[in-house]
């Protein structure tokens, strides 16, 4: 008698346990109502950090670099000097061809102070050629005063011709030589290396003391105000997107912060291999510093809700290919069919629930729910 007493109490105790330790909890769900708010909907892409402008600095003359005076990785202005560039002999041509201009002015302002003195002589010589003239006509002078006279003026009329010549050719030849100063100058000028922009260095392509040949890239830098995400979207769910619609990027070294970015540009044609299309989208605060090429998922919204009611993505089910979610009432479990007006990111807006309904979260770690079914 004591033996089946013993099995009883040992059966008692294990349904005690079996009901509190494993029953109970499977049959115990987190209970949630839905809210009632704004929605947005969100189409989904990955892609890489890029930019609509980045420039190639590129050399304009051939030969060995001298100097570096900036990096990847830092910003620069407008203007800036980035790199020099061996100019060989060039500054002794510059000198020579400055030289030149100096002898051409010399030669100018020479020549111009001639033709004073000579002008003045003229004057001289004019009115002694007219004093023979009218003495001769007099008789009171020879033939051969009159016309040593009229030489002397002559000679000096052909030395003013002559000066003047030489006037306009010194003044040729200073503009020719201020020309060739100036070509110098601006080929000289093409050895120093400028930021075309404000910016940002993303590559550097050559060393100190490198030789480089013309047309070859030294630096990469980047137009801050121009960078942006190139998204990659599955073209069946990219025909709502729009330019100037609102998104949100996650950058992959960043995962816990989300930036503000819109819309900028959509690419007119579609990958014919991955069936993609490229959307990029900016940034609204550029995060300093940031990486070309570094990975991002982003989120394009490309509808609003107003006064939506909302549920948790994790607890709409689908029984019988409809779905619902469960609800609890008086303790049990009903299913509730329900259609869907949006999906978000995390929430789906939906109508045919009430506000107070309460949703039973559903658990694979807990019994399968059931019409009917009691829960606690």
């Amino acid at each position: 008698m004591k033996k089946y007493l013993f099995i009883l109490l040992g059966v008692v105790i294990v349904g005690i346990v079996f009901y509190n330790k494993v029953y109970i909890p499977k049959t115990t769900y987190e209970i949630i109502s839905p809210t009632k708010g704004e929605l947005s909907v969100e189409v989904f892409g990955v892609g890489n950090m890029g930019a609509k402008n980045i420039y190639d600095v590129n050399t304009q003359m051939s030969g060995r670099i001298l100097k570096l005076f900036t990096d990847e990785g830092e910003w620069v202005q407008k203007g800036k000097l980035l790199a020099t560039i061996d100019a060989v002999d060039m500054p002794q041509l510059l000198d020579g061809a400055k030289i030149s201009v100096k002898k051409a002015s010399s030669e100018f302002i020479a020549s111009q102070r001639e033709l004073e003195s000579l002008n003045a002589q003229r004057k001289l010589a004019l009115v002694t050629y007219q004093r023979y003239d009218k003495l001769k006509k007099q008789s009171f002078a020879s033939q051969s005063e009159y016309d040593k006279a009229k030489a002397d003026l002559d000679v000096i009329e052909a030395q003013i011709k002559a000066t003047k010549a030489r006037i306009k050719s010194a003044d040729i030849e200073i503009e020719h030589a201020r020309k060739n100063v100036q070509a110098i100058k601006t080929k000289l000028s093409r050895f120093n290396i400028y930021a075309p922009i404000d910016g940002y260095v993303i590559v550097r392509e050559a060393e100190v003391s490198q030789s480089v040949v013309l047309s070859q890239s030294i630096f990469k830098i980047v137009d801050p105000k121009t960078v942006w995400i190139k998204t990659f979207v599955d073209e069946k769910i990219s025909g709502d997107i729009r330019v100037g619609q609102s998104a949100t990027i996650t950058l992959r070294s960043k995962k816990d912060k989300k930036y503000k970015g819109i819309v900028k540009r959509i690419v007119a044609q579609t990958d014919a291999v991955t069936q993609e299309k490229e959307v990029d989208v900016a940034f609204e605060n550029l995060p300093i510093p940031f990486y070309i090429n570094e990975q991002a998922e982003v989120l394009i919204a490309t509808k609003h809700f107003s006064n939506v009611v909302k549920i948790p993505s994790n607890v709409l089910v689908f029984k019988n290919g409809v779905a619902g979610v469960w609800i609890k009432n008086i303790d049990k479990a009903y299913f509730k069919k329900l259609k869907i007006i949006a999906r978000g990111e995390d929430e789906i807006g939906v109508s045919g629930l009430n506000i107070d309904d309460k949703i039973i979260v559903t658990s694979q770690k807990k019994k399968p729910l059931h019409e009917g079914m009691s829960i606690h």
